[in-house]
């Protein structure tokens, strides 16, 4: 399993949201080239960028931000918020992103990650974000009628790399993620799914670890990281099965 740490990204600066919810945002960094290295340095084997400005205008906002924390790494990211059309996805591969991810796009039209998915092979992840079970969409701003299990199974046979589960109840919220739909959602298909939201504890890795074998390949880890609850070298060594 692979810890993956995230830079979120508000008016260039690096934050973290509670629930995903603009205006509970704490800067934990105004310089995003400086803050991808410190989790290189610690053995990141990639990083998780998003732009929360992105997701809410629906076009790329901190596009200097991301070109820093590219430019700043060896190892790949992936990057998610605002990516609404092939050009965007383009434009950042282009710009030496490793995987776009694909949200609010990939609910409303998933025709559009399928011609992602054969432009840019092993390149495209969809990003699924759920509040009871109920995807949300538009930065989490709306919440729709389709469940995460059921939009996840739109997308078999695409070609994603991977799904991103993230329950917005847990997110930025230190509670812990939610490891039964995490694997219900991972026993209902066959892409690689990656979780995210709520990660407080080396506990949690180990949880997650158990449900591994149901298709969890990674989690993603925000606040943990950076309040100092986790750090991110040892949830590494959890990771890869030693004992800290």
């Amino acid at each position: 399993m692979i810890i993956i740490p995230a830079i979120d990204l508000k008016d260039g600066n690096c934050v973290r949201l509670e629930q995903g919810l603009m205006d509970k945002d704490t800067v934990f960094s105004d310089n995003p080239g400086a803050q991808a290295r410190v989790w290189q340095d610690q053995g990141a084997e990639m990083l998780h960028i998003v732009d929360l400005d992105g997701a809410f205008a629906g076009e790329p906002r901190n596009r200097s931000a991301i070109e820093a924390i590219v430019k700043a790494l060896t190892i790949p990211t992936q990057l998610g918020g605002g990516i609404r059309d092939i050009a965007t996805v383009e434009a950042y591969l282009s710009l030496g992103i490793g995987r776009v991810i694909i949200g609010t796009a990939a609910q409303r039209n998933p025709e559009f990650v399928k011609e992602a998915c054969a432009k840019f092979p092993g390149r495209v992840v969809v990003g699924i974000d759920a509040k009871d079970g109920m995807v949300a969409v538009q930065g989490w701003a709306e919440v729709t009628g389709v469940t995460a299990v059921e939009l996840a199974k739109k997308f078999e046979g695409f070609g994603v790399s991977a799904i991103i589960y993230t329950d917005i109840s847990r997110d930025g919220m230190m509670q812990g993620p939610n490891i039964e739909a995490t694997r219900q959602l991972a026993e209902s298909i066959s892409i690689p799914v990656i979780a995210s939201g709520g990660l407080s504890s080396l506990r949690d890795i180990e949880n997650l670890m158990a449900i591994e074998a149901s298709g969890v390949t990674g989690v993603i880890t925000g606040k943990a990281i950076y309040s100092g609850a986790i750090n991110l070298t040892e949830a590494i060594r959890v990771s890869k099965g030693s004992v800290c």
